[in-house]
């Protein structure tokens, strides 16, 4: 799921390329703001689509056994346990898998190429051959087993999975792992072999409020930017502006606005999660650079009473 922190990042993101388009529509970037997002629950599904797909190549490489020239006994009865997966028959009958299957309009085997080369390399592995000279009765917990194997070492490994998955969803470097995150929990939490019961996992923990967050996070950001400025270049007279990396800019901009605007974040966890984000998407100066003037600018938002935090946000004087 995404958390605080990943939905930070895609406000960042979103950001960064509005500072660098010349046609600035807060409401066209919004937009593409919450696809960003979007792609990142797609993408989610896409590869549970993929595994999916994997489990009933079973039925599509036993037809191409059968139909050899000259196939041998065991081409003509194949072991096809992994079409009869506990957990991907229990996944493929979910009403929220297939409602989002369709409305992505997913179809691995439009690239059939890309399946059957996963499969054949499945069929290599000697945890395949282990899995299907397992004799006791398959559970929806033991089926799992392969299925996380699959996914890890198969998929996740593969470089032909990966270029696929790069040319679809162009934040796959930064949204990969959150991805892993939602896939590794759901298959932890299908328990029930009632496709009804099971849920896939959201695209965070509570999207209503999560939604109205990142927007305004981002929409109050760039409606303030000429303000923020103000307040960051009062602090930094002594820089040329040219030397201020437009990634640290954007950081300073982000904690002001949510120190001013966000009345239930504590000021001090705003602050640490733009340090932290400092350290992945900017300089290695910049977390001391970014501290610093927020730091000052702090002092000064408190002295003229323009930051009100509520409950556990409250500042201490």
């Amino acid at each position: 799921m995404l958390n605080r922190r990943h939905l930070r990042v895609k406000a960042l993101q979103n950001i960064f390329a509005w500072q660098n388009t010349e046609k600035k529509d807060i409401i066209t970037s919004q937009k593409l703001l919450m696809k960003s997002i979007d792609e990142v629950y797609q993408m989610y599904v896409s590869m549970l689509a993929l595994v999916v797909d994997i489990t009933e190549y079973t039925a599509h490489d036993a037809l191409e056994r059968a139909n050899k020239h000259l196939p041998t006994a065991e081409d003509l009865n194949p072991n096809q346990k992994l079409l009869h997966n506990k957990f991907a028959n229990v996944l493929k009958h979910n009403p929220e898998y297939v409602a989002a299957v369709n409305k992505y309009q997913i179809n691995w085997f439009s690239d059939p190429e890309l399946v059957k080369s996963i499969f054949n390399k499945l069929k290599e592995s000697k945890e395949y051959e282990a899995y299907l000279a397992e004799d006791f009765e398959e559970t929806l917990e033991s089926s799992k087993e392969i299925i996380k194997f699959i996914f890890r070492k198969m998929l996740l490994k593969n470089v032909n999975v990966v270029q696929a998955f790069e040319d679809k969803f162009i934040n796959w470097p930064v949204d990969r792992e959150v991805m892993q995150g939602m896939i590794a929990k759901t298959i932890k939490n299908f328990e029930s072999e009632n496709p009804l019961d099971n849920k896939l996992t959201p695209i965070s923990a509570d999207w209503s409020e999560d939604s109205t967050f990142v927007k305004d996070l981002f929409t109050y950001t760039l409606k303030n930017d000429d303000k923020y400025q103000e307040l960051i270049a009062e602090r930094t007279k002594n820089w040329e502006s040219e030397r201020i990396a437009l990634m640290d800019t954007i950081l300073m901009k982000m904690a002001i606005c949510e120190m001013m605007n966000f009345p239930s974040i504590p000021v001090k966890v705003t602050i640490n999660e733009y340090l932290e984000l400092s350290k992945d998407y900017s300089t290695p100066k910049s977390n001391t650079f970014i501290n610093g003037i927020l730091d000052k600018i702090l002092n000064d938002l408190k002295r003229n009473n323009s930051i009100k935090k509520v409950g556990r946000g409250l500042i201490e004087e």
